[in-house]
């Protein structure tokens, strides 16, 4: 498999804090890859570098071969890189409808004009449609965004990320605040991503990177820690240690 997204000596350094060291990681295309670490290993910090909200100091970040390291964040989502936020990121006041539509037609360049009918542009309404319903949002799509569920706001999130049609998508935490009840959907949508996108999930609840990583890379303290598979990363002792303590998650 080709890789897709790649850092090659990136560091973040807040004074005399180093937030991210010498760090170096690969993500091959049509992966499901998990990041993980526990609280304070500079996981925000590197997907905020990897998607332009942070310039690192040194080091540099590939997409698809190409150097984006001081590419703005609109400008690595049109080259195929989107990612969701640990807390929504959405117009509460807007329909899923509108904020899809929003979503497709700024891809396509019609972002000024999102608000005409959906049907007024030929392919639009289809598109939307088919989004709302990967993500189970087909019964709400005319529902005020703050009335829904907090999971159905974590798939509406989710849902604009993938209607930038990225290569690579960075999922921050999805299932983080969502009642139990609520993370069937979520872990169904994930899960049934197309192969084309590249996954790459952050996410501190250990039972959903198990069931859906193929890959594990572990960061402590802004370096990397290991990386390998599901079965070797959870019975690596050093993981154990630092981050999974001694329960059996194989």
């Amino acid at each position: 498999m080709a890789t897709v997204l790649e850092t090659i000596g990136l560091e973040k350094r807040f004074g005399g804090l180093v937030a991210t060291s010498d760090f170096n990681f690969k993500l091959e295309g049509g992966e499901r890859h998990a990041l993980i670490g526990p609280n304070g290993a500079g996981k925000t910090t590197l997907i905020n570098q990897l998607t332009g909200l942070l310039p690192p100091t040194a080091g540099k970040v590939l997409l698809m071969g190409e150097d984006i390291t001081h590419l703005r964040p609109d400008q690595r989502v049109r080259r195929g890189l989107a990612r969701t936020f640990q807390i929504n990121q959405l117009f509460l006041q807007m329909t899923p409808l509108e904020t899809i539509t929003l979503a497709v037609t700024e891809r396509m360049g019609h972002g000024s004009s999102w608000w005409r009918p959906v049907g007024s542009r030929a392919g639009i309404s289809d598109e939307v449609a088919e989004i709302a319903g990967r993500f189970h949002l087909g019964d709400v799509l005319g529902e005020k965004t703050i009335n829904l569920p907090y999971g159905r706001q974590r798939l509406l999130e989710i849902a604009v990320a993938f209607a930038a049609r990225p290569r690579v998508l960075l999922l921050d935490e999805p299932a983080a605040g969502v009642p139990e009840s609520e993370r069937h959907d979520i872990l169904a949508a994930v899960g049934a991503l197309p192969r084309e996108v590249t996954v790459l999930l952050i996410e501190h609840d250990m039972d959903l990177v198990f069931s859906f990583a193929e890959r594990i890379t572990v960061m402590v303290n802004g370096a990397l820690l290991t990386a390998g598979t599901v079965d070797e990363v959870s019975h690596d002792p050093r993981v154990r240690a630092v981050y999974l303590g001694e329960a059996d998650h194989g």
